[in-house]
């Protein structure tokens, strides 16, 4: 299993919203960057992945689970975008803010330290305890 993290900013899709869509899930549409793209690219169903509030909030807020592999962005008919689907697992019982991870030193070579605008990156399994830790949920 990979882990990895989804940045959506709260207005526009929050972890409320990946809730409702329950089992079936969502895409991860929209993304127009190369790296993330392949980065959904290289996704198996069954990763983890971090939900990221970005913006005001700027803290990792729940556990994801990709339940579909890459697949054409149904948001554009341009061939080169692609996304995968992923479902909500849990929420944290305490978000972990950018700040926290900025702080933890465990956390410094973490994808989102070095490159905060990056809006789908891989997380190393120990960043994954890490975080899991902080957020007070099981790491799985």
């Amino acid at each position: 299993m990979a882990f990895w993290l989804f940045k959506s900013e709260p207005s526009t899709w929050s972890w409320y919203d990946q809730v409702a869509k329950g089992e079936v899930g969502e895409e991860w549409d929209g993304v127009r960057n190369y790296q993330a793209r392949n980065f959904m690219r290289e996704m198996k169903l069954g990763d983890r992945g971090f939900f990221y509030h970005s913006q005001k909030e700027k803290s990792v807020v729940g556990i994801v689970e990709v339940c579909a592999e890459a697949h054409p962005d149904s948001t554009t008919d341009d061939d080169r975008w692609e996304c995968v689907d992923i479902k909500a697992v849990r929420a944290f019982e305490a978000p972990v803010s950018l700040d926290q991870i900025k702080a933890d030193g465990r956390l410094d070579d973490m994808v989102l330290v070095k490159n905060s605008r990056l809006s789908v990156q891989p997380v190393t399994e120990s960043e994954w305890q890490v975080i899991c830790g902080l957020g007070q949920t099981k790491p799985d």
